[in-house]
């Protein structure tokens, strides 16, 4: 019993302690990523910082807080809920106009006439320039309401309220706000465990979209599967997790993020009818760092961004990491880390795409950084972009770019095997296959290898069996004879 007991004791002690997946990403916490045995493995990076936009940038108007960023094909766009403002920016990071009272279209201050007060924004989180309509969207969250003004004037256009035949028990705050091309608008609000609001483009409720399930707690299943009627009725009920931030893709469908610590997933891609459709074909779960023990952290995800061909960025606030995914759900890149030095992270907030370049927003810093692409990074994007437009001996060239800077970039391998595959070249494919570790893919190279090698030796494999044949009914001949 006392070796037992030191045996259950020895194994509690060690899943107290930080795995060593957690040591290593807390090693390489600037720039790494993950093989296929969950190891963190140190990475050149993929994005530098560039430029930012801070207090200075905004002259003698102060930067409160940046909340939230949405980048159109010309403009950038901020929302600081301190300030109680929209400020929007060229795609030089010059200010533009700051949005904080509500004018006509003749420059006038709109007047809320039940109240008799100036229309102003009111601690707004979430900001949306829907480009078909040319409307600027508003999540005005304290006030409870989205603002709609003029794409290019930024003149009043509408205020939808929360929509008389909405159903439910949501509260109508708006945090984060994105537009369809058909002017359906969807919306997040913080805390709703009732899914993504959405509605039509004249304000009436649509439905709640999107569904986030629960993890499943065995202690709590356990006792519920054995407990009366009197006693489930007092047990604690289990909510559906809330979504915290949502975009669009190319495709029209939506990404949505959530940092619920009771949610099952982490990171959605609905399809219509509000089914989760995200790729995981990667080396684990898009779930961040891969931690274990009780005392690793989990990565919190508050934003992600998507570009034009499948690679999505998510913002974890747990350690102020980037991680960056392509279509498929291969884990490519993590870079960023939390501090006080300049491209440090405290509380991150927002991530957009500014085509090829990323801008990462912080509110206790104020500010907002623009990153590029390093070289290593541009030759990755590049190979996903041309892999996503189907271009398969493009991007099998600029995945051998990435490999010749750096050597452990197992997606890459896969790239250029997958290049392989598609020309029949099977051998070359699966020795790029197994040094990128793609094992399914590597079983198909081996399919297609093991189907052409019958094909090209099919008279030597079946010479043996006709002799044995042959040898069978002729022993079997002379058996018969002998004895006939």
């Amino acid at each position: 019993m006392k070796y037992k007991w030191a045996a259950i004791l020895a194994f509690i002690l060690v899943m107290m302690l930080p795995s060593a997946n957690a040591f290593a990403a807390n090693t390489f916490e600037r720039n790494y990523t993950y093989d296929y045995w969950w190891n963190a493995q140190k990475s050149l990076p993929a994005f530098e910082l560039v430029n930012l936009i801070d207090g200075s940038s905004m002259g003698d108007i102060p930067l409160g807080s940046v909340d939230d960023v949405y980048v159109s094909s010309n403009r950038i766009f901020l929302a600081d809920s301190t300030e109680s403002r929209i400020d929007v920016f060229d795609m030089n990071l010059k200010l533009l106009i700051s949005i904080k009272l509500v004018r006509d279209d003749a420059g006038k201050i709109m007047v809320n006439p039940e109240t008799n007060q100036q229309l102003m924004l009111n601690k707004p989180e979430g900001v949306y320039l829907s480009e078909t309509s040319n409307e600027l969207f508003i999540a005005d969250t304290e006030a409870g309401r989205i603002v709609v003004l003029d794409g290019s004037t930024y003149a009043y256009r509408r205020t939808i309220e929360k929509p008389a035949n909405m159903v439910g028990v949501t509260q109508f705050k708006p945090s984060k706000i994105v537009v369809d091309k058909d002017g359906q608008i969807s919306v997040v609000v913080q805390g709703s465990y009732e899914g993504i609001i959405q509605l039509n483009h004249d304000g009436t409720f649509a439905r709640y979209f999107g569904l986030n399930n629960p993890r499943v707690n065995l202690v709590d299943y356990f006792w519920k599967s054995i407990a009366s009627n009197q006693q489930k009725e007092k047990m604690k009920k289990i909510f559906a997790p809330s979504f915290n931030n949502l975009t669009f893709d190319s495709e029209g469908l939506i990404y949505a993020t959530t940092f619920d610590a009771s949610a099952k997933n982490k990171v959605f891609r609905f399809n219509s009818k509000g089914e989760n459709v995200l790729l995981q074909n990667g080396f684990a779960r898009v779930i961040g760092d891969l931690t274990f023990g009780w005392n690793s952290q989990e990565s919190q995800f508050v934003d992600v961004a998507v570009s034009d061909y499948g690679v999505y960025a998510l913002l974890d606030k747990t350690m102020g990491r980037v991680f960056l995914y392509n279509f498929d759900g291969d884990l490519m890149n993590i870079f960023g880390g939390s501090g006080n030095l300049k491209g440090d992270l405290k509380e991150p907030t927002a991530i957009a795409w500014a085509g090829d370049r990323l801008i990462v927003t912080d509110k206790t810093f104020s500010v907002a950084y623009l990153f590029q692409p390093t070289e290593f990074g541009q030759a990755a994007l590049d190979a996903e972009k041309q892999y996503y437009n189907g271009k398969w001996e493009a991007a099998s060239e600029e995945y051998e770019k990435t490999l010749h800077l750096n050597s452990n970039y197992d997606i890459a391998y896969t790239g250029v095997g997958r290049n392989y595959l598609m020309q029949d070249m099977y051998e070359d494919a699966m020795y790029y296959f197994e040094l990128g570790n793609s094992r399914g893919y590597y079983s198909k190279a081996y399919n297609g290898y093991r189907n052409l090698f019958i094909q090209h030796n099919f008279m030597w494999l079946i010479i043996p069996f006709v002799l044995v044949a042959f040898a069978l009914f002729y022993s079997e001949y002379r058996y018969n004879k002998r004895n006939g």
